[in-house]
């Protein structure tokens, strides 16, 4: 009797992106430039579908603009398909056990990407999965978004790595991932938070301090930083803390003044959606430092060349 077959799936080791620290600084270095050339492609109308008929599974559990779109447009812009399963339209809904969906979503589809609230949920799903797992984003981390932001540094001013960013606000997933990346990339992160809302290492995942420094002083963080991000005084699933928020972080918004004391060509950047008025003044987000535009852009193209790695490998 002849010996069945093994799936290539069977033996080729899966690899996940669930947080930035997965993949080594030659992987993104690989992906910066992956990530170049693909978006060219897209600015030039050239046809690449290199992930035809393969299929993203998109979960979420969390509301989302940006993550869908860029997700669900990259994987077609890429010649395959993208399914959309909401929890609350799922069976995950339900009660079924993220290990159960780990082993059935990834018998029925080649990548997915999951948009959730505790990273033990995401990193739960993956140990069951056959196939790629994609952090869309959760409580701890945002790894997507950050691949985004350092390529578009790295387009508009070259090598981050040297490089100061301050970060203003809370120390949320972005934060976290913002840390992890300056260990892998060899950058520096000044990190301002109110008191109360201090970095913790453990939970952010980092080897050690020498990447970052924190202030107690917002202006004294962003001074001659080459970079100047931040995100909303209040994450999704945090909303009971709204008003008590609002009130301990006034003083850690940026503005124009403390766009004038970083470096003379800081750029600003915002993973969105923003509140002006809070976080960031109308006249930093509108303003000439500020890139959000082509930093939300650079999701679509960062994504699709991360999906094209995960199930191609390196590309020649």
């Amino acid at each position: 009797m002849s010996a069945q077959p093994i799936s290539i799936k069977q033996l080729t080791p899966v690899k996940h992106f669930l947080q930035f620290k997965d993949f080594t600084r030659e992987e993104f270095e690989y992906l910066f430039e992956r990530t170049r050339i693909i978006k060219q492609k897209f600015k030039t109308y050239q046809q690449y579908w290199p992930l035809q008929d393969r299929t993203l599974v998109m979960i979420f559990e969390k509301a989302s603009t940006r993550t869908r779109l860029s997700f669900e447009a990259g994987m077609q812009q890429l010649g395959g398909s993208a399914i959309y399963l909401n929890t609350r339209d799922s069976q995950l809904g339900r009660g079924e056990p993220v290990e159960d969906a780990g082993q059935v979503i990834s018998r029925m589809s080649d990548i997915v990407m999951i948009r959730t609230f505790e990273q033990s949920i995401i990193e739960r799903f993956a140990a069951h999965s056959r196939v790629p797992v994609i952090n869309g984003l959760t409580n701890e981390y945002h790894p997507c978004q950050v691949l985004a932001d350092i390529f578009t540094y790295v387009e508009l001013r070259g090598s981050i790595q040297g490089k100061t960013v301050a970060w203003i606000g809370d120390s949320n997933n972005m934060c976290n991932t913002w840390l992890q990346a300056a260990e892998i990339l060899d950058f520096n992160v000044h990190v301002s938070t109110p008191s109360g809302y201090e970095v913790e290492p453990e939970r952010a995942g980092l080897y050690g301090h020498e990447h970052y420094e924190e202030f107690a002083d917002p202006m004294e963080a962003a001074r001659d930083a080459d970079l100047v991000t931040t995100d909303v005084w209040t994450s999704m699933g945090f909303e009971a803390e709204n008003e008590e928020r609002l009130k301990d972080f006034a003083d850690w918004q940026v503005d124009e003044d403390m766009m004038r004391i970083a470096a003379k060509d800081a750029l600003f950047m915002h993973c969105l959606p923003a509140h002006r008025g809070e976080e960031v003044s109308a006249g930093v987000i509108d303003g000439p430092q500020s890139v959000v535009w082509d930093e939300a852009e650079n999701r679509l193209h960062a994504q699709k060349a991360l999906m094209e790695y995960l199930l191609l490998g390196r590309v020649e």
